[in-house]
């Protein structure tokens, strides 16, 4: 029987008895039965040179020797095909390759659905529900283990000579070292010369993030290529202006007024936030450092006496929260805030919620890469992103000239 005459059986069996697609018998896993042992039969023959059946065949030294039943585990469900074999033991097919038992369709729906932030348990048990196949959890961590190798790759990759900012932030998550503790992972992302996002590295914190574990940081990223940031925006981390300084001497570090705003508010009663919000307002938004300096002062005068814990909190991040009032709007924008990374963050933050915890740092790492590698699927996001910082980045050439220019890239 030829392909379309069994094609036309299959559909009419479909249509006369219910069009069932998937599952087992369904119409998608005899069809993918038949292409995967048409396959087959074909790659045989050419490895031995003569149809079935041909007389070339006869004395040539090696013929066709039947076949063995295999099941593969493929999109539709798990397939049990015939694999020819020959007298000689020489064939090696492709297709199906001797001892796989997955076709690579299988691997990339077990690492998509694992990098939404299914468990390997949820994945063993969608993969049976929807395609009738068993996978085992063991499986389904053999299978993302695969990414440790692209992913060390990926952590070590060179990088562009400069970049005009630089996004560090964090995110907790529990990892059971002994015993389940919180433990930041860190995610460094830079905005490219041509305006596009990038990845630079992530990296599991041990709570001790002062200057000397920053510089460690750092010095890989400067050992990657990485010879000037103009900004780097961050959270206040301790230690971080130290570590830079180091590094990138004439790199101006930028504290994230968003978390100043917020941190300020676990200090306020709740009925008073509105208030606190509206007398610090004109501090961030003032035309230049001497005049955000006298807003401050006007805070200070206003609110210091009941909440003295927010004076004292901007009083210390004053030298890295100023320098954006410096830059022109369309550079402030873009650099007061970490928000450029947020939605990085709450990808991660899905992921890593589903697993309650980890038990291990390179468990934790692994789940985080394939979240990150998983942004932005259709590429929309990313043509948004670089149309935001068109401006940004002609400011930028403006107010670093000589610095930032394509031929860095």
């Amino acid at each position: 029987m030829s392909d379309e005459q069994l094609v036309a059986m299959l559909v009419e069996r479909a249509r006369s008895e219910g069009p069932q697609l998937t599952g087992q018998g369904g119409l998608l896993q005899q069809l993918t039965k038949r292409v995967l042992e048409s396959a087959l039969e074909g790659e045989i023959t050419d490895h031995l040179g003569y149809e079935r059946h041909d007389a070339v065949g006869r004395g040539s030294g090696n013929s066709r020797n039947g076949s063995r039943a295999k099941t593969v585990l493929t999109d539709v469900g798990p397939v049990e095909v015939k694999v020819p074999r020959d007298t000689a033991g020489s064939f090696e097919p492709q297709i199906v390759k001797k001892r796989q038992r997955r076709l690579t369709g299988i691997d990339e729906m077990v690492l998509s659905l694992s990098a939404k932030g299914l468990t390997h348990g949820e994945i063993s048990a969608h993969l049976a529900e929807v395609y009738g196949a068993e996978v085992s959890k063991q499986t389904v961590s053999t299978i993302t283990d695969q990414v440790m190798e692209g992913m060390a790759e990926w952590q070590n990759r060179p990088l562009d000579r400069v970049y005009p900012v630089l996004f560090v932030d964090a995110i907790n998550v529990k990892i059971r070292d002994g015993k389940v503790a919180n433990r930041p992972i860190y995610v460094v992302m830079a905005v490219t010369v041509d305006g596009t996002r990038d990845i630079l590295g992530i990296w599991a914190g041990d709570g001790g993030e002062g200057a000397k574990y920053w510089l460690h940081v750092f010095t890989e990223l400067k050992n990657r290529g990485l010879d000037d940031v103009l900004m780097l925006v961050c959270d206040g981390l301790k230690g971080l202006p130290e570590a830079v300084e180091t590094v990138w001497p004439r790199t101006i570090v930028q504290t994230c007024v968003v978390h100043l705003l917020r941190n300020s508010f676990r200090y306020a009663a709740r009925q008073d936030w509105d208030k606190v919000a509206g007398a610090l307002k004109p501090v961030y938004t003032a035309p230049s450092e001497d005049a955000a300096t006298e807003r401050f002062l006007e805070f200070q005068e206003s609110w210091g006496r009941k909440y003295p814990a927010i004076v004292k909190l901007w009083s210390d991040a004053w030298a890295e929260f100023v320098p954006f009032l410096a830059f022109d709007i369309e550079i402030r924008k873009v650099i007061c805030s970490t928000n450029a990374i947020e939605s990085v963050n709450a990808r991660i933050r899905r992921s890593v919620r589903a697993r309650g915890h980890f038990p291990n740092e390179a468990a934790a790492l692994k789940c985080i890469y394939m979240a990150l590698m998983s942004l932005d699927p259709t590429g929309k996001g990313r043509k948004r992103w670089t149309m935001r910082w068109k401006a940004p980045l002609n400011a930028f050439q403006i107010a670093f000239e000589g610095r930032l220019t394509p031929s860095n890239n």
